[in-house]
């Protein structure tokens, strides 16, 4: 039913914005040229690892991860692997219940921490999952802990238990400041302390570190993340490369623009394929 009301939606907007000569988004490769969503699944199913870069309350982002899950799926099969920045590593044992049927949707949703926009953003994708049989992986540091280093440093992490400093990546983790990504966060949040960036990045190196231990030789791993962490293949990816370099990965990234028949000068380059979509779209939460 979720499915059938999200298409039904998608059909309603696309006639009347193409009514009005209009488009709800355009790809584009990274340097700027337009591409087809047939070019961008072409390039998906050649790299083990597709890093979907969304805005989380982006309705386009959201449909097409879902159409681009179904063909990764269809190519892969069982081989498919899901993984979201959207569960913690400690709901990974939770998440695993719910897809395997030992958990009800009710049971499910009163044990786990649900973004606001679960219902419709991400529980497709779930239960297409638990539909198939698939994996998913629960990938995130627990916001908890990253708050905690925020505010008082690493050294605050060597207080927690085994079983939590193993939900996340090693506190030692190391760190490139000078990623764009990075300078970004700091010049962001000059006025909130030196310890911003280091929040920012333990939540890249734990997800790098379960997607790491996700990946088998016949895996397709499909992740889910805020743009911005994989954004110029820096974050994420900086940990992936660092650790696996000949892993073949390819990134997908969202922006918005007043304009999106010409690709900002500022977009360039931020994914291999970039979804650009009207500023004034609609979003889910």
């Amino acid at each position: 039913m979720m499915r059938i009301l999200i298409l039904s939606y998608f059909f309603i907007a696309s006639t009347l914005l193409f009514s009005q000569k209009e488009q709800a988004f355009v790809i584009y490769k990274a340097n700027g040229k337009k591409a087809t969503y047939k070019q961008m699944k072409a390039l998906a199913l050649e790299n083990q690892l597709v890093f979907f870069g969304e805005f989380h309350d982006n309705p386009i982002s959201h449909w097409l991860e879902y159409e681009l899950m179904l063909d990764l799926y269809a190519e892969n099969q069982s081989n498919l692997v899901l993984s979201f920045e959207m569960f913690e590593q400690d709901q990974q044992a939770v998440l695993n219940d719910y897809l395997n049927g030992k958990l009800s949707d009710k049971q499910f949703k009163d044990s786990c921490r649900l973004w606001p926009n679960y219902e419709t953003d991400y529980k497709p994708l779930l239960d297409f999952a638990k539909e198939k049989q698939l994996k998913a992986i629960a990938a995130n540091i627990q916001r908890k802990y990253a708050s905690l280093l925020f505010k008082k440093g690493r050294a605050a992490l060597d207080t927690l238990s085994p079983l939590i400093k193993s939900q996340m990546a090693a506190v030692n983790f190391p760190i490139d400041t000078t990623l764009s990504q990075y300078q970004a966060v700091k010049e962001m949040g000059a006025h909130m302390g030196a310890n911003m960036v280091e929040a920012q990045a333990i939540k890249d190196a734990t997800m790098a570190k379960f997607i790491l231990a996700a990946m088998k030789k016949d895996t397709k791993i499909l992740h889910f993340n805020g743009a911005f962490h994989s954004d110029f293949k820096q974050g994420i990816l900086w940990y992936i490369c660092k650790e696996k370099p000949e892993t073949k990965i390819m990134t997908i990234s969202t922006v918005t623009q007043n304009n999106i028949y010409i690709l900002d000068k500022e977009n360039l380059g931020k994914a291999d394929f970039i979804i650009c979509v009207p500023e004034t779209m609609t979003r889910t939460h």
